[in-house]
């Protein structure tokens, strides 16, 4: 091993039995590989070294019982630092520490700590108090590890109401996002309700104007019909006026006959043959026979006076 956190085969030969000295190493930072290959190391001195920090893999060491980083210039501590559980001895003192991770309180079996010379925060600097002699080592860790547990269950709290407020958050979104979707869900169901009500009354129109065409289209043609089939039936009553007229026609044409007839025998040198006897004779009964009805008397004498 070299200055400035150089690898070298030295390493090992500086352990002791458990105890492995690293300190006046002139470190600047941490040989971790070397380090986890050495489980045997559980008590570790770094002490008087050119730490600023410590690399996060440090904290897979869990071996480690007893760890000095005094007389360094650490800032901080790793944020996992608390994986260390079964460190029981550590020494900080006379770095340039503020505070310690939250993990610090996962270190259940701390029995002795040193945190003098720090700039720690006030409220952790009267926690941990002075560590001047064993019994104010072991009752800093005590206390700090108190103090850490209480700031961790803080932050749980703190992170639980944290996660609380966002489940709740959460729900309110999905409670607004599902108001929503049943909002849309509605609209788009008055709006297939509507077009569903729309496209009836176009059928409805569509079926009503098609029987009023059909209706027209059928009333015309029962009028179309209908003078062809009144022209028919007629046919035997013109059949029979044209019948009755011939008749009337050969009555007429017999009573003309009759009456030229009827002249000439009266009037012409014809009134002696024996066919114009016969018919005067027959004219003068009817004559005779008319005149015993007084009407038909009137009409005869108006028609002789004519």
């Amino acid at each position: 091993m070299s200055r400035g956190g150089g690898k070298g085969p030295s390493l090992r030969d500086k352990l002791d039995g458990n105890e492995l000295d690293l300190s006046l190493c002139d470190l600047n930072e941490v040989p971790v590989r070397e380090l986890a290959a050495l489980p045997k190391a559980t008590v570790l001195d770094l002490s008087c070294n050119n730490l600023i920090s410590l690399p996060s893999d440090f904290c897979s060491l869990m071996h480690l019982v007893k760890l000095d980083l005094s007389k360094n210039r650490l800032q901080q501590l790793p944020l996992d630092f608390g994986r260390l559980v079964n460190l029981q001895h550590l020494d900080l003192l006379n770095n340039r520490l503020v505070t310690l991770p939250v993990s610090f309180a996962q270190l259940k079996n701390l029995k002795w700590l040193d945190l003098k010379d720090n700039p720690l925060d006030p409220v952790l600097a009267k926690v941990a108090g002075d560590c001047l002699d064993e019994k104010q080592c072991k009752q800093a860790a005590v206390k700090v590890l108190q103090h850490m547990k209480a700031i961790q269950s803080e932050q749980d709290r703190q992170r639980q109401r944290k996660l609380q407020a966002e489940r709740e958050m959460e729900k309110k979104r999905e409670a607004e996002q599902r108001a929503k979707e049943a909002q849309e869900r509605e609209l788009r169901k008055r709006e297939k309700a509507e077009e569903k009500e729309r496209r009836r009354r176009e059928y409805d129109a569509q079926k009503a104007a098609k029987q009023e065409m059909e209706k027209k289209t059928k009333k015309e043609n029962v009028q179309t019909r209908k003078p062809a089939s009144s022209s028919r039936p007629p046919q035997p009553p013109r059949h029979k006026h044209s019948w009755s007229r011939s008749v009337l026609r050969v009555l007429l044409f017999v009573l003309l006959c009759v009456l030229c007839t009827l002249a000439a025998c009266k009037l012409t040198e014809l009134q002696r043959q024996p066919l114009c006897v016969s018919v005067n004779t027959l004219y003068e009964d009817v004559l005779a026979a008319l005149q015993n009805h007084k009407t038909l008397q009137n009409m005869l004498q108006q028609n002789s006076q004519q």
